[in-house]
């Protein structure tokens, strides 16, 4: 079977979710943008105002993140890890532009449980940061993840990264 490109903007963007704690192993990498749409947090984690990273359409945004190249195996283990077998997560037919404005036909992940007013925690926007360092992501981008509101965390009452 042909590998699939699959397109992270979330927490996958960091090695240590991706590669050491999921054990993806992706054939190629590339970094990507996925114009057309925005990232939001609007998944529920638990109680309080958590949320992890989603993606709303809209004309005017651009999501930044990576391309890994999946072997369809690896492409299957991720949506059972993802939770698309209980919902939680879908797959999404996307075009993403990867540098040299090169077009690749991936997939990335979209949750349709979603609720407002969410943000991320601290420790989750951390990841999605170091991901964004560790694929040398534009230094806009990364600003742009850090003036993300965090939520409060309810397990301790903090924002503190």
């Amino acid at each position: 079977m042909t590998p699939l490109w699959y397109f992270a903007y979330g927490s996958n963007l960091c090695a240590a979710t991706f590669c050491t704690r999921r054990g993806m192993r992706p054939l190629a990498v590339e970094r990507a943008r996925l114009p057309g749409w925005k990232l939001v947090f609007d998944l529920p984690v638990g109680p309080g105002e958590r949320g992890v990273a989603n993606l709303s359409a809209d004309e005017a945004a651009v999501t930044w993140g990576v391309c890994y190249l999946l072997d369809v195996e690896s492409c299957a283990l991720l949506d059972r890890t993802e939770g698309v077998h209980v919902g939680y997560y879908e797959r999404l037919a996307v075009e993403v532009v990867a540098d040299q404005d090169r077009r690749l036909a991936a997939f990335a992940y979209r949750g349709s449980r979603t609720a407002p007013d969410r943000r991320p925690s601290a420790r989750y926007i951390d990841l999605l940061i170091t991901g964004a360092r560790e694929h040398t992501l534009p230094a806009e981008w990364i600003a742009h993840l850090e003036r993300f509101p965090l939520a409060v965390d309810e397990r301790n009452g903090s924002r503190v990264r």
